[in-house]
């Protein structure tokens, strides 16, 4: 790409690492590396409900996924070892999503795991045992990190979307530290996913054909396998109401109820009964608001309804993917440019940005250049200039 260097590669006896979930991805990163004396493959286990520090075989969630990861290096030659971060996840991932949860937000756990287990916990093991800086993470991600072009200005480490923008993971990476960057290769990511397949084939790797894994591993094995009951069991039912608000008068109408705030999701479509017969009524209804000062869950008519569209938010907790914070000036000229622009969920065309005004270092406002549907306080605001990851922050209000 213009403007950075060819990915770094360890040389022939650096320690390199490889997070093997027992996927394709990381089955074929595995694979790319297997020839290097001193690889090591490492799986973690990241999730056991009620902290039951279980070892994979005690849970159907893993189970499969580590024989897999196991039987892989097996046939690569490679040692591996099994942590169990599960910890880890429940008090920095699990415990806060709920607690933002609890308060309305719609919040992003894949974010805050790559943060503060797999970039996070994960590299302060391999620290331990290699010495700080001494080792080369190499993760099945779709997104490429390469390094500025000497010659241009000072070296530093870049997050860039991966080249398969149908699968770009950079949006989850968005949180990971700019130490992180230094040592992270992912090999992948100027890769497709028919390639990584075809590849892994012809390597003989037997994870070729497995299916993707879909969503979360603990929300798809609990007992009734939907999110929303998955949180009945971790979050207190506090009922509120389900409430239209009539655009001139602003007066409201029950139609329903609701377990908690917590139980829906803006631009969510919602399931309750209203009077059909009547044209005030008829059609699909979704959620346009959650007021937790009140506990209510406000819906509207249809799934363009102009009360899902927003073009203004307020981000806090922004984090920025390089030793420097950008400063306003910055972002200002990559707007004049068209360059900068923000997802508010992974794999969203991306949105220009209108204007930006810094309120300090970590919190600022946006305006859109369009009205976006569905952007729902809790979601990370990831900024980028063309492909590069700038950062990310917490939405906290939209209007």
């Amino acid at each position: 790409m213009p403007g950075y260097q060819v990915q770094s590669m360890p040389s022939k006896f650096d320690n390199v690492v490889v997070g093997m979930s027992g996927g394709v991805d990381s089955s074929l990163s595995a694979a790319l590396f297997s020839d290097y004396p001193n690889v090591h493959g490492v799986y973690m286990q990241n999730w056991g409900k009620d902290q039951s520090l279980s070892r994979p075989e005690d849970d159907p969630c893993y189970e499969k996924e580590w024989k897999d990861a196991e039987k892989l290096a097996n046939y690569l030659n490679i040692p591996i070892e099994f942590q169990n971060f599960e910890k880890d996840y429940w008090f920095n991932v699990f415990e806060p999503m709920l607690e933002q949860y609890s308060i309305g937000y719609t919040p992003n756990p894949d974010i805050g795991c790559n943060q503060f287990v797999k970039f996070g916990k994960l590299m302060n093991h391999l620290d331990m045992k290699f010495g700080k800086n001494n080792y080369w993470l190499v993760m099945g991600h779709y997104a490429r990190v390469l390094k500025t072009d000497v010659a241009s200005h000072e070296q530093q480490s870049h997050l860039l979307r991966g080249f398969y923008h149908q699968k770009d993971q950079s949006y989850y990476l968005s949180q990971v530290s700019t130490n992180a960057l230094n040592q992270m290769l992912l090999p992948i990511g100027n890769l497709t996913k028919p390639e990584v397949r075809e590849m892994a084939q012809e390597l003989g790797l037997h994870t070729a054909t497995k299916p993707d894994s879909q969503g979360i591993c603990f929300v798809n094995n609990s007992q009734h396998g939907k999110f929303k009951n998955f949180l009945k069991e971790y979050l207190p039912t506090e009922p509120g109401n389900i409430v239209t608000v009539d655009e001139i008068s602003g007066e409201k109408e029950v139609w329903g109820s609701h377990p908690g705030i917590w139980s829906y999701t803006i631009g969510q479509k919602i399931g309750i009964s209203l009077p059909q017969g009547d044209p005030r009524y008829h059609g699909t209804w979704y959620v346009s608001e959650k007021n937790k000062e009140t506990n209510e869950i406000v819906i509207v008519k249809g799934k363009d309804n102009r009360a899902l569209f927003k073009d203004y938010i307020f981000v806090k907790g922004f984090k920025a993917l390089s030793d420097i914070s950008p400063t306003e000036t910055f972002l200002k000229d990559a707007i004049d440019n068209g360059e900068l622009v923000m997802q508010s969920r992974s794999l969203q065309t991306p949105v220009k940005i209108s204007s930006i005004e810094l309120l300090n270092h970590s919190e600022f406002t946006l305006k859109l250049q369009t009205k976006e549907r569905a952007i729902a306080p809790g979601q990370y605001c990831c900024l980028y200039i063309n492909d590069r990851v700038i950062g990310s922050g917490i939405i906290d209000l939209i209007r």
